[in-house]
């Protein structure tokens, strides 16, 4: 791979968080991982793709890219840095079912672009799941985005910092557990599936990686309303995580005192006046925030 990169004169950037894998069956591992599809194990080529579009978001030199390549139907790769072009041109030069999209996943309006990129030519719409290697300094906005503007992802398996999928995957009342990690729940439940070493990478990042599967709730566990109300009592109540519940809830709630508030989460949840946001699972937080809305 460096040699590729070196032909095209190829400089990373720090700005969008680029280390490329290098180790490619970490790269074969994850696409084998993005799906309840089972794949043939090692360097077997399936015999037939799985019938779905994988979206993947920062292809970087193609490694995974390729994998996913060879057993799904269709890859559509969003890369924010141009300068990737002839790079990716010849890493991918013999795939016909892949198209790069150079673009920020952040500025792509994920309902018209996925919904023309999933057709097949019969008209029908291919199951869709999500497959990256995350910029670490954009992890959080991009899961949120593709959690909150698209709902019928089947799977979004993504590599992340490895403390990032600690949290991610921790329960309620860990110390580790947080803002995202409820939210994240509201759509599904986070698995971590491996650990990635340093050293898989080019350039070497300071930490490890791990890859981690946010399996999607078949049906809407919360209707899109309830969602959105309840994700911003989350952002409210871990803003100022050392803060009790009703302290760090009372400027959402300007129709009760701080007392009052205090006695209407007791009530609704059962729990101490003092409780914190890390103690309560995103059900309890979905109660409070429907409970209360009326008093904002």
């Amino acid at each position: 791979m460096s040699e590729l990169l070196q032909n095209h004169n190829f400089k990373f950037q720090k700005k969008y968080g680029q280390n490329f894998l290098q180790d490619v069956k970490i790269p074969r591992r994850i696409a084998m991982e993005c799906t309840d599809f089972t794949f043939p194990e090692g360097d077997v080529i399936p015999d037939e793709k799985a019938d779905s579009l994988i979206l993947e978001i920062g292809p970087g030199a193609g490694i995974l890219t390729k994998e996913l390549a060879k057993r799904f139907r269709k890859v559509v790769a969003v890369e924010i840095d141009t300068s990737l072009e002839g790079v990716l041109k010849d890493s991918l030069a013999g795939y016909d079912n892949i198209e790069v999209v150079f673009s920020d996943i952040m500025d792509v309006d994920l309902v018209p672009f996925l919904e023309e990129k999933r057709r097949r030519d019969d008209g029908s719409l291919m199951p869709v799941s999500v497959c990256a290697n995350l910029p670490y300094y954009i992890t959080t906005p991009i899961i949120m985005k593709l959690l909150e503007e698209y709902p019928d992802f089947n799977f979004i398996t993504v590599m992340v910092q490895k403390e990032v999928a600690v949290r991610l995957c921790a329960p309620a009342g860990d110390s580790e557990y947080g803002a995202i990690t409820a939210q994240i729940n509201l759509f599904g439940k986070a698995k971590r599936l491996f650990t990635v070493p340093s050293g898989c990478f080019y350039p070497r990042p300071k930490i490890d990686s791990a890859v981690i599967r946010i399996e999607l709730y078949d049906k809407p566990k919360y209707a899109p309303d309830v969602a959105k109300e309840t994700s911003t009592v989350i952002k409210n109540a871990f803003a100022m995580r050392r803060k009790t519940l009703s302290n760090a809830l009372s400027g959402m709630y300007k129709g009760l005192s701080k007392e009052e508030l205090g006695r209407k989460i007791s009530e609704i949840l059962g729990k101490g006046a003092d409780v914190r946001g890390e103690k309560l699972t995103t059900d309890e937080f979905a109660r409070l925030a429907m409970t209360l809305k009326d008093y904002k």
